[in-house]
């Protein structure tokens, strides 16, 4: 059993946000618990304990304990201690752009780091196989070539200055209106 009844009541706009997060979460591979956890945390005033949030959420402390380590692991939260009291207080990173860069540097490290590593692997044998389909082969290097450009893009907007970054996105499609037309492909 991994939920508890009996859960503090939250104000409806956190805890729809949270549920929300938690879908959120969900969609994207990561644990509805650890979601929901992360959300609360990010709108809690102040640090909470793993029993305040298995109370808070109605969940189990072993599930808060398991979601906590891995929250940890993303670095999104972190143990703060508190004067007088031994147990263990969290609270989440409250810069939401670097929860976004947190994030997204964590998905390159599990999703798009591995997937160069195997491309490379998988367009190195097709250069050797001689019996390798044309079409196959190009395929391949054409995925590798978009999954290299996508982590160096990746690494590039982790050197723009905030600020820049932020210009940068509010131009949105006023950016590709400055490139020249070119034909697509």
């Amino acid at each position: 059993m991994t939920e508890i009844t009996g859960k503090k009541k939250l104000p409806t706009a956190v805890e729809r946000f949270i549920l929300h997060w938690g879908d959120m979460g969900d969609g994207w591979g990561v644990n509805r618990s650890v979601s929901q956890i992360h959300g609360l945390l990010y709108l809690a005033e102040a640090p909470m304990t793993a029993e305040d949030i298995a109370d808070t959420l109605g969940m189990a402390r072993s599930n808060v304990s398991n979601s906590l380590k891995e929250l940890l692991a993303w670095n999104l939260i972190r143990r703060v201690p508190i004067l007088g009291d031994r147990r263990d207080h969290y609270e989440a990173e409250t810069d939401i752009w670097e929860v976004a860069a947190r994030i997204a540097a964590r998905r390159k490290e599990r999703e798009l780091d591995p997937a160069i590593t195997a491309l490379r692997a998988c367009v190195s044998d097709a250069a050797d196989d001689p019996t390798i389909n044309p079409v196959a082969a190009k395929r391949l290097k054409e995925m590798l070539a978009f999954t290299e450009l996508a982590d160096h893009w990746f690494m590039q907007m982790l050197k723009v200055p905030r600020p820049r970054l932020v210009a940068l996105m509010r131009l949105g499609e006023k950016i590709g209106n400055l490139l020249p037309l070119g034909k697509a492909k």
